[in-house]
């Protein structure tokens, strides 16, 4: 199954009963087998691929961890990124001291990397539009991987600053491409999801 995620739902219920709606409690009332194949931040709306039962989810998971899975985000984020394309490759790892926030840490880190390409440049304030190409899909990697260059996702509330948080009523990050072979059929799904921003 796939859903455009909205902006503002969790992928999966937290332990708090004040955290248990997402997207995984809505539809399992009606798919008692749907389990998540993978996630997006609370904040991050789009593409979500959803397996029916065990066997697809299974087959599906072979994929994202092969990193034969392509997955795009639009995002705006702050500032004028003068690069027009670039790859970000820098580890990602937990920051105990502040969490739940992660961080770039080049001695315990995973790898992490994103590639962006610029779509827009705004000015007044000026922002950039760009397409992110992940290749790998740590937690908040792309959030983290834009606060390192100097430009911050608009309406970021982990890593952004009160200006760039106060330039968008929500995380300006969307799933707007997905590709992967069908598990069944293998035939090669190309999906896309118009960014609302």
């Amino acid at each position: 199954m796939l859903i455009n995620k909205p902006s503002g739902l969790l992928s999966l219920s937290g332990k708090n009963p004040q955290n248990r709606d997402s997207v995984h409690h809505r539809l399992i009332k009606e798919y008692p087998n749907i389990s998540l194949v993978h996630r997006l931040d609370f904040g991050t709306s789009g593409i979500m691929l959803l397996a029916m039962n065990k066997v697809i989810n299974s087959a599906l998971n072979k994929q994202f961890q092969a990193r034969t899975v392509i997955k795009h985000y639009e995002s705006m984020l702050a500032g004028e990124v003068l690069e027009d394309s670039s790859t970000i490759e820098l580890p990602i790892s937990k920051d105990k001291s502040n969490f739940p926030r992660l961080k770039v840490c080049k001695e315990n880190g995973q790898s992490a990397t994103s590639h962006y390409k610029v779509l827009e440049r705004l000015p007044a304030p000026n922002r950039t539009r760009v397409l992110f190409t992940p290749t790998t899909g740590r937690t908040h990697q792309l959030r983290i991987h834009s606060q390192a260059i100097g430009h911050p996702i608009l309406g970021c509330d982990l890593y952004g600053t009160t200006e760039t948080q106060a330039l968008a009523p929500r995380l300006l990050l969307h799933a707007v491409g997905l590709e992967f072979d069908h598990p069944q059929s293998q035939k090669r799904m190309i999906i896309s999801c118009p960014c609302p921003f």
